[in-house]
């Protein structure tokens, strides 16, 4: 059993493959943030709503997170795109940055997310 503390995000079929993300409050660094949740194939994978070119949310229309051909993670803004499952910049003026991971876990039909020493729960 770890010490890991799991906070709910969503029933685990909210999150389609290659679907819509989900998107949850977090506390980043002390800053009010959002984290996300995609599936990609068939497994979750969650980071920082955060690009890693210019610290702005990535959704285009809230949970929106994939670009027309389901292969990357793109920021609606500057177009900077990233390997669903390492957050990765793949292209665009990301250039060597990647995503900020959230360790996303799924068991009894629930997806959860659990924090670290930088993303928190959110603030009250």
């Amino acid at each position: 059993m770890s010490d890991s503390v799991d906070i709910l995000i969503c029933a685990a079929d909210a999150v389609q493959d290659l679907g819509r993300g989900v998107r949850f409050p977090v506390t980043a660094g002390g800053e009010d943030a959002t984290g996300f949740v995609v599936r990609y194939g068939g497994k979750a994978y969650g980071y920082l709503n955060r690009c890693a070119h210019v610290p702005i949310e990535l959704d285009w229309n809230q949970g929106e997170f994939f670009e027309s051909s389901k292969l990357y993670i793109m920021c609606s803004t500057h177009g900077a795109v990233y390997l669903p499952e390492s957050g990765q910049c793949a292209g665009g003026p990301c250039r060597g940055g990647r995503l900020r991971p959230i360790t996303v876990v799924e068991h009894d039909e629930q997806l959860y997310w659990q924090p670290d020493d930088y993303v928190r729960p959110a603030r009250a």
